[in-house]
């Protein structure tokens, strides 16, 4: 084979190679583009949704209003990033009924890591109970919302009563921005009544439909 035979095929080779690595980058940040500001799949891993949710079903979450910065409606099931503390004290909760994030990443490679890649972050799954300006208090094993009985007997099983769920935050007023949030098995969750409320940026995204079993498939 002559030599300029053999440079024009390494040429070619060389080429192809660019062509899969070039494909293969533009179908990571398509994948990682739909990932953050579209949708993505998820995986519930614990039990305090039950019986709305199970352990180990999978789930879309929808992330358009995240992108928007569109504040959920109440009854949204959402997932948010886990705080940094899960229990705030009354002293705390004094100074303020939000949820205390205090490990952010301080790079633009970390954040990168944490917000898009989301390597090594923890998210909490939970339905929202109270929006920005309402005032909440759980007594006599109830939600009241301005003064009001809310009517949970759509989600919550029969005989599942609400109380501090060994928390402090159950007489406040939501900020602005925020929402307060709690599980469907009020007696097993841990949620807002720990750690207070969750900001609109923490927020990542609304469950949509479920995948798996296919014996639940649908809307959730």
């Amino acid at each position: 084979m002559a030599p300029g035979w053999r440079m024009k095929m390494n040429k070619e080779k060389i080429k192809d190679i660019l062509e899969w690595i070039f494909c293969i980058i533009i179908a990571v940040i398509l994948a990682l583009t739909i990932k953050y500001f579209i949708g993505t799949p998820t995986i519930v891993k614990k039990t305090s949704m039950y019986p709305t949710l199970k352990q180990d079903e999978r789930l879309i979450l929808n992330r358009i209003p995240r992108t928007l910065h569109k504040m959920p409606e109440r009854g949204d099931i959402i997932t948010f990033e886990e705080p940094s503390k899960d229990y705030l004290t009354k002293e705390e909760l004094e100074q303020s009924v939000v949820a205390r994030y205090e490990k952010e990443p301080d790079t633009l490679l970390k954040k990168f890591t944490h917000n898009v890649l989301e390597i090594n972050k923890a998210s909490f799954i939970k339905r929202v109970i109270a929006l920005p300006g309402e005032h909440v208090e759980i007594k006599d094993n109830k939600v009241f919302i301005n003064g009001e009985p809310l009517d949970e007997s759509s989600y919550l099983e029969e005989g599942v009563i609400t109380d501090n769920g060994r928390g402090e935050c159950t007489n406040f007023v939501v900020p602005e921005g925020c929402v307060f949030a709690m599980g469907d098995n009020r007696a097993g969750s841990m949620d807002c009544r720990c750690f207070g409320c969750i900001p609109l940026a923490k927020i990542e995204g609304k469950v949509l439909i479920r995948i798996t079993p296919f014996s639940r498939f649908g809307k959730v």
